[in-house]
């Protein structure tokens, strides 16, 4: 139970500063800059959005993995 909770925190608090990053490259940072402040945020966004997918996608690999390896050990 204990484990789940701090694994719940983690991920909450990993949602929780998404918003805090800075995800741009210096040529969406000078794109941004000319647009202003509220399309800038939105751009800076929808990149952390997009780069989240691979993330979840490769974690959800790795947990696989893990699980399995797990499976093999108790045999």
């Amino acid at each position: 139970m204990r484990k789940r909770l701090v694994y719940l925190f983690c991920i909450t608090l990993c949602g929780f500063s998404v918003q805090l990053a800075q995800a741009q490259c210096s040529i969406c940072t000078k794109t941004a800059s000319q647009l202003g402040d509220g399309p800038a945020s939105a751009l800076n966004s929808a990149i952390l959005y997009l780069a989240a997918a691979p993330f979840a996608i490769m974690g959800y690999i790795g947990w696989k993995w893990w699980k399995n390896e797990k499976e093999l050990e108790k045999k």
